[in-house]
């Protein structure tokens, strides 16, 4: 078996105690005089295969430890050497800090149980108190120092979990963060696109038509729009511009729209639809115009918008009906329009007017709907139905 390469501190640590227990038996100090082996040279190979073990006290610690314990059992047949004691200390210690988690958890039971064990067999071998004394001892050059290594071990292991806490808090928070800005930018996409499109649209369709018309009167109808179009749309895209500048906490939140506003949304629409054949009709069954919360209100209201934008830019002649209806508990939204081939210009549409509508209806826990119908007369109708949730204590609380 090919043991792994000495950690650089760790072959530091064994010169270190190698020299130190060498200039030791230089000098003749032992730690007894009693000893099987006699000869001078007997104590250096403990010293030696203990500063061996220091080497791989890192990097094969339960190696290290094993062969630590049979030089420090070896070294008690000589003359000792106090280097060699310490560094058998040290061993112990390194085994629990960087052994498995089984080993650190078995080492220190182990020791004491050794302890413990030799000291009652000299108890009952000598019966007399240097039992407890050579016990003491050997508790502390084995116990003392794997209690101490497994507080070590604890407090590294307490560190480290309380980083990968710390680690995974930011990546959440982070992941908060990505996830609100994209929130932010949706819902920003949603009220930009609800806002402009209208406008847009209508500029698109009556500038077509006068392109196409070689007809005065009906250019100049068509201008007329247009401006009126462009002005209201400039004027939208500032208060847009103005609430992402507005970035102060005490900064006062601009108005949103609420369904009082619909008479003129659809007024509005009714005219940019009107060379297009259409007929807009508002009806709002709701038993009484008392105030919902506010997001219902605001969703509610760009359902519609967005619903007569698309009737604007799709829908053949005919009539466009918006119906409000309060349910017991959620505001119904339905928006019908005649559904076939249109003559005259049309507008472009991406799809994303229905994203938007999906959207806002998902995030108030609401069911949304949108396609071909046939009605009872037999005719095709584009309908778009929402069903927005309203609680009875929020709406009491508006």
């Amino acid at each position: 078996m090919t043991l792994p390469r000495p950690h650089r501190t760790d072959l530091l640590i064994a010169l270190a105690g190698l020299a130190g227990g060498l200039v030791l038996w230089s000098f003749g100090l032992y730690l007894t005089r009693d000893h099987v082996f006699g000869q001078r040279w007997a104590t250096l190979v403990p010293l030696f295969v203990l500063a061996g073990a220091e080497a791989l006290r890192r990097t094969a610690p339960r190696t290290a430890l094993v062969a630590a314990a049979l030089a420090i059992a070896g070294d008690q047949l000589t003359s000792g050497n106090l280097a060699t004691l310490l560094m058998f200390t040290d061993v112990v210690y390194a085994s629990v800090v960087y052994g498995t988690p089984a080993s650190a958890r078995r080492i220190p039971y182990t020791t004491a149980l050794v302890t413990v064990a030799l000291t009652v067999v000299l108890l009952v071998w000598w019966e007399n108190a240097a039992a407890l004394v050579i016990g003491a001892l050997v508790g502390t050059i084995s116990f003392l120092p794997a209690v101490t290594g497994s507080i070590v071990r604890n407090h590294r292991e307490a560190a480290e979990a309380a980083r990968l806490r710390a680690e995974q808090t930011a990546l959440l928070a982070e992941m908060d963060r990505t996830q609100a800005v994209v929130a932010e930018r949706a819902r920003m996409a949603r009220e930009l696109h609800d806002m402009v499109a209208n406008h847009l649209s209508a500029i698109a369709i009556h500038s077509t038509a006068a392109l196409s018309l070689d007809d005065p009167g009906t250019t100049r109808q068509a201008l007329t729009v247009i401006r009126e179009n462009s002005v209201a749309g400039l004027a939208e895209m500032r208060r847009l511009i103005g609430l992402l500048r507005e970035s102060g906490a005490d900064a006062e939140p601009a108005a949103a729209p609420t369904l009082a506003g619909l008479d003129a949304l659809v007024d509005q629409a009714r005219t940019n639809a009107r060379p297009s054949g259409l007929v807009l009709v508002l009806e709002d069954n709701r038993e009484s115009a008392a105030g919902l919360p506010a997001p219902v209100e605001l969703a509610a209201y760009r359902i519609v918008q967005e619903s007569l934008t698309n009737a604007l830019k799709h829908a053949a002649p005919g009539e466009v009906r918006v119906v409000l209806a309060r349910e017991p508990d959620a505001l119904a939204v339905e928006v019908t329009s005649p559904y076939g081939e249109r003559p005259g210009p049309t507008a472009p549409g991406s799809g994303a007017g229905l994203v938007g509508m999906r959207e806002r209806t998902a995030l108030l826990g609401g069911a949304f709907e949108a396609g071909a119908v046939t009605d009872g007369g037999g005719r095709r109708l584009w309908r778009v139905r929402a069903e927005l949730p309203v609680d009875a204590s929020d709406e009491e609380r508006t």
